[in-house]
């Protein structure tokens, strides 16, 4: 259980940081571990809201970079 939970956040620090890379973001780790997370959850549920079911790593974690885009593009629109 344990090393499930930090493969969940590596994996999530990882989807973030490439995430962060794409939109040209430069953040610290921990926002990115943060955004992975965030985005694994944003993304899961837009690829669900459109009939794609995330399963997997590689699908966990495509579908955590595609969330962590979006929530960089909408902290972006709130901010600026």
């Amino acid at each position: 259980m344990i090393i499930s939970f930090f493969f969940s956040l590596l994996l999530g620090a990882l989807a973030g940081y490439v995430a962060g890379r794409l939109m040209g973001s430069r953040t610290s780790a921990l926002r990115n571990v943060v955004l992975g997370i965030l985005g694994s959850i944003v993304g899961t549920f837009l690829f669900n809201l459109i009939g794609l079911w995330v399963t997997g790593t590689i699908g966990s974690f495509i579908a955590a970079v595609v969330g962590a885009c979006v929530c960089i593009w909408l902290e972006r629109k709130i901010s600026h």
